[in-house]
């Protein structure tokens, strides 16, 4: 049996507006194991952030249970949380959410720095990946000097410099054009084969989750597993 790095068991999320109570997530149960790739659908609005911020641990379950190669998040501190999400989870959204004043091989590096690498290693590892997503040439280049693309690029590096065991990506193609995308799926791909690293994407676009291993549709709320 494969090992699961992470579970979202019966999994619920209460917002609270005014005397409103919005329930965004209603006993959602979800699991993906080592080398997998998923695909969650939905409208806008259907909860598909809010479940990808609940799995990460960027937010806290209403009820319900999320864990992380078996550790239950209710039970971390916030200092024990972003420890594990730093060893096991890596992030790409939408926008890239570069740091603007350090350059491409300083953005890439910065999370093998906070977990205390020593700063050659740590930049050698960078230099690496920007070797790996074919932008070895902009290493000192600030993301503002970069293309849409080449920033996603550097976010997507940047996510797996710690060889996560899983990378949520949170509509990373939505900004760029299509040609652009393609290259942008091509690279998530070929970086979950060689690095067996389970690969979770929310995503408009069905071209993209037909690339994926399991395909799950979020309404109202509600996750439930094409068939």
């Amino acid at each position: 049996m494969s090992e699961i790095v992470i579970q979202a068991k019966s999994v619920s999320r209460v917002f609270h507006q005014g005397k409103l109570d919005v329930e965004v997530l209603k006993g959602v149960d979800f699991s993906v194991s080592v080398g997998e790739s998923h695909a969650i659908l939905g409208a806008s609005g259907a909860g598909k952030s809010t479940l990808m911020h609940l799995l990460g641990g960027l937010d806290h379950v209403s009820s319900g249970e999320i864990r992380i190669v078996d550790n239950n998040l209710s039970r971390l501190s916030e200092t024990s949380l972003g420890n594990l999400r730093n060893r096991h989870l890596g992030f790409i959204y939408q926008f890239h959410h570069l740091l603007p004043e350090f350059s491409a091989l300083e953005n890439i590096a910065m999370p093998l720095l906070i977990r205390r690498q020593g700063f050659t290693a740590a930049y050698d590892e960078a230099r690496d990946w920007l070797t790996k997503i074919g932008l070895e040439q902009r290493a000192d280049h600030k993301p503002g000097e970069l293309s849409g693309g080449e920033r996603q690029r550097v976010a997507l590096a940047r996510a797996l410099v710690t060889r996560p065991d899983c990378l949520l990506a949170d509509e990373p193609t939505g900004n760029l054009d299509q040609h652009t995308a393609e290259q942008m799926l091509e690279l998530m791909l070929g970086l979950n084969r060689e690095m067996n690293t389970a690969l979770v994407v929310v995503t408009h676009d069905l071209s993209i989750a037909q690339r994926m291993q399991f395909r799950w549709h979020m309404h109202d709320g509600v996750l439930t597993p094409e068939t």
